[in-house]
């Protein structure tokens, strides 16, 4: 199973186009250790990097110095093919909704290319019914996402990354536009697949939740790793 090891990463953004010059180092010098089967909160004020560290850990950035590893290899290397792997290996919910607002639920959850195939209407079909299923809004395949609140919308982007049933889950800021009844329902849930056996990493502001659920809670400011402590709160720091 995954076990994923940050050595050293650090992360630098260039400033904007009329101040080229600037860099702007969103991590540093970020070691971590996540074995299969955790579940970590990752916390922090606005800006911290949590975002960043979570497009880190799933391949979708590449860090300035150190490097990911995901059992051992580092994903900062690999070929053209086995980076598509990883789309099967991390189911993402990032930060800004990526939902096509013109394409009905059932092709935003349709993996790219696969739509209108026969085998998408019958192997990708009964996993899409599934997973909208399970984030509680079954029957919803032929509607569109306007028609859904902003936090539906957010399940739906939930089903999308369960639908293959990936080993690691990475949520970015899921629950930050949903009420409480909605928290609840995602944090069951995703607590269940944790116990049978998915890695969830999740960044959020919700510190109600993160302190009822005491599970592993990294704290990150200004780019850095300042708490790492298991069945944590919001912002412990050891």
């Amino acid at each position: 199973m995954p076990t994923i090891r940050l050595e050293n990463v650090s992360k630098i953004f260039k400033g904007p186009k009329r101040e080229p010059q600037k860099r702007f180092e969103t991590l540093s010098q970020i070691n971590l250790l996540i074995n299969q089967g955790e579940f970590i909160f990752f916390v922090g004020s606005r800006g911290a990097g949590s975002s960043t560290l979570l497009n880190l850990i799933s391949g979708v950035l590449q860090p300035d110095t150190g490097a990911v590893y995901l059992d051992g290899v580092n994903i900062g290397k690999l070929g053209r093919r086995q980076e598509k792997k990883l789309r099967y290996i991390f189911g993402r919910v990032p930060q800004e909704s990526q939902l096509v607002r013109s394409a009905t639920v059932f092709e935003n959850l349709c993996p790219p290319g696969r739509f209108g195939r026969m085998s998408a209407a019958l192997s990708d079909g009964h996993l899409i019914s599934k997973a909208l299923g399970l984030v509680g809004l079954p029957g919803s395949e032929e509607r569109y996402p306007a028609e859904f609140t902003s936090a539906e919308c957010r399940k739906i982007e939930l089903a999308k990354a369960i639908v293959y049933s990936p080993p690691i889950l990475i949520l970015d800021k899921i629950t930050d536009t949903m009420d409480d009844d909605s928290i609840w329902d995602v944090m069951h849930l995703l607590e269940e697949m944790n116990h049978r056996g998915t890695t969830v990493l999740m960044s959020t502001h919700s510190k109600q939740f993160v302190n009822i659920m005491r599970r592993r809670v990294v704290t990150l400011v200004d780019g850095k790793i300042v708490g790492d402590v298991q069945k944590g709160r919001f912002g412990d720091i050891v």
